[in-house]
C-alpha cells in the first residue's frame, strides 16, 4: 500500500475503539521521543553559547539592520499566517470540508491531529528548554512562551504539510500542484518572516521546522490501512 494513497486503497472506517488504540500507538507514544529529541536539541543549543552568539545572532542582527517599511508590512502578514487563532481557524474550516466531501472522519482529523499533537509538545518545550529571543528590536508583541522552538513555525508546517499530503488527492493536475506549491511554501514564508520580525533565532525556525513535518507525518500515519488492519 502506498503511503501517499492509503485512505483511497482502504476506506474502511475504523472502530472507536480501533481509532484510540491506534492514535496511542501510533502518534502518542512516538510524539513522546519526538518531545525528547526536541528537549534535548534545545538544551543543547542553549548550551552550545559560543556558536549562538557568533553565528544566530548574527543573522538576527543583520535581518534587523535590513528593515524596512514594505518588507515590514509583508512579513507582518507571513507572520499572521502561524498565527494560533489562524491556523486552528484554517484547520477546523478545511477538516470540515474534507469530512462533508470524502464521508471520512478518520481521514478527515489528519491536520487536527497534527497540529495537536505539535502544540502540546510545543508549549512544554519551550517551558523547559528556556531560551531568550534575539536581542535585536522585535516587530511583534513577545508571547509568554521561550523562543525555542518557533511556535508559528511548528504549527505552519504542521498544518500546511499535512493539506500538502491530502491535496495528493486532487485529481486535477493543474489544481493538485498549485495547492501543493502553495502549502509548500507558506512554512517558509512563516519561518522567514519570524526572524525578520526578531522573534525566533534560525535553530528555534528549523526546530519548529523539524517539530511540524515529524506531527505531521505521524498524523498521516496515525490510523492503520490495508488488509485484516496490518500495520501499514
Amino acid at each position: 500500500m502506498s503511503f501517499l494513497t492509503r485512505y483511497e486503497d482502504d476506506a474502511s472506517a475504523p472502530t472507536v475503539r480501533e481509532a484510540l488504540r491506534d492514535l496511542a500507538v501510533r502518534v502518542l507514544a512516538p510524539g513522546l521521543v519526538l518531545f525528547g529529541v526536541v528537549i534535548g536539541l534545545g538544551k543543547l543549543i542553549v548550551a552550545s553559547k559560543a556558536y549562538t552568539d557568533a553565528e544566530e545572532k548574527l543573522v538576527n542582527r543583520s535581518l534587523a539592520a535590513e528593515r524596512d517599511s514594505l518588507w515590514n508590512a509583508i512579513t507582518n502578514y507571513w507572520s499572521h499566517i502561524g498565527n494560533t487563532e489562524y491556523v486552528i481557524g484554517v484547520c477546523v474550516i478545511v477538516a470540515l470540508i474534507v469530512w462533508w466531501r470524502t464521508k471520512q472522519w478518520w481521514y478527515a482529523v489528519v491536520p487536527v491531529i497534527a497540529i495537536s499533537l505539535q502544540a502540546t509538545i510545543f508549549v512544554t518545550a519551550t517551558a523547559i528548554v528556556g531560551r531568550p529571543r534575539p536581542p535585536v528590536p522585535k516587530l511583534d508583541p513577545a508571547p509568554p512562551t521561550s523562543s525555542f522552538p518557533s511556535g508559528h513555525q511548528g504549527a505552519s508546517t504542521a498544518l500546511y504539510v499535512s493539506f500538502l499530503l491530502m491535496a495528493t488527492r486532487i485529481e486535477r493536475a493543474w489544481l493538485r500542484w498549485l495547492v501543493m506549491i502553495v502549502c509548500a511554501l507558506a512554512p517558509l514564508l512563516v519561518g522567514f518572516s519570524r526572524m525578520y520580525r526578531g522573534m525566533h533565532h534560525a535553530s528555534d525556525v528549523a526546530a519548529g521546522a523539524g517539530l511540524g513535518i515529524c506531527a505531521a507525518l505521524l498524523a498521516w500515519h496515525w490510523i492503520r490501512r490495508g488488509r485484516g488492519r496490518s500495520d501499514s
